[in-house]
């Protein structure tokens, strides 16, 4: 992490992430794309998810996240930021001579080599079949559908944990304590999530989320009662509802949100701690 002089009370606590490890190279223009922005709203142009709006323009690295080149070894040329997700991105460049993006494992350099193959060496980077992956190894961009590429541990410095094999199932620990099964013949990237440090940062002022694209969020509370439930009273007041809604009104807490019936509700051997 990095962290600053206080010279001005933002300052004082501010931290950000120390990059000097990244490659100082323009991200390859191949693999990139402008997405649209919304701000927030519909295609009638009404406001549908509030506090977005604003920030510095992006360019979306497109990833490869089911990196099914099989047995095709690929270097890894950078380590660069990515400015839609948390985690860094790697280029790495197949021995066939193609380029694609992929999540950066913790550790991972320029001028590793890394490989899919169903029977892998052990080595961070490497992906291979969650069946030929021994207990107690970490592993992140699980497919939870075959073929489909990663879905599960994607964010900066998270993994999944595996448990044990049952039958055609691989049993895996998430990051939120749930345990569930996932087949085994998905594949699995070896090792931790990169820029593990992310979850430290302070972002320090104001005008540091207006960067991210992050308009201002005020408290029902502050509002008057036709603005909010939460509005209205003398100063500084309690919530005065007998539980917590949105501005619409609309129950918030404490309320399941899972179908009840969904299919991989079977797959799973125990819920997340609340």
């Amino acid at each position: 992490m990095k962290h600053f002089k206080p010279t001005s009370p933002s300052r004082r606590q501010m931290t950000v992430v120390d990059y000097s490890g990244l490659s100082k190279t323009k991200p390859h223009k191949a693999l990139t794309t402008k997405l649209k922005e919304s701000a927030g709203r519909n295609n009638q142009g009404r406001i549908t998810m509030r506090h977005q709006g604003g920030g510095n323009k992006r360019v979306y690295r497109v990833i490869d996240f089911k990196q099914n080149k099989i047995d095709i070894p690929a270097r890894v040329e950078t380590i660069e930021y990515d400015p839609y997700r948390t985690a860094f991105i790697a280029l790495v460049v197949y021995k066939d001579g193609e380029r694609r993006y992929h999540l950066a494992s913790k550790d991972l350099k320029a001028g590793d080599e890394i490989v899919t193959s169903e029977k892998a060496v052990l080595k961070t980077g490497n992906r291979l079949m969650l069946k030929n992956i021994p207990i107690g190894y970490q592993v992140h961009n699980v497919e939870l559908q075959t073929g489909k590429g990663g879905q599960l541990a994607r964010s900066a410095g998270s993994f999944v944990e595996v448990l044990g094999q049952e039958g055609k199932y691989t049993i895996l620990k998430l990051a939120s304590k749930e345990t569930r099964k996932v087949l085994s013949t998905n594949y699995a990237t070896l090792g931790q999530v990169s820029n593990q440090d992310w979850n430290l940062v302070v972002i320090g002022k104001a005008g540091r989320s207006r960067w991210l694209g992050k308009r201002p969020t005020v408290r029902g509370k502050a509002m008057n009662p036709v603005d909010h439930p939460y509005g209205g009273g003398e100063g500084s007041t309690q919530r005065g509802t007998k539980r917590p809604k949105d501005i619409w009104g609309n129950i918030t807490g404490g309320r399941k949100t899972r179908k009840p019936k969904k299919p991989s509700n079977k797959l799973i051997l125990a819920r997340r701690k609340k």
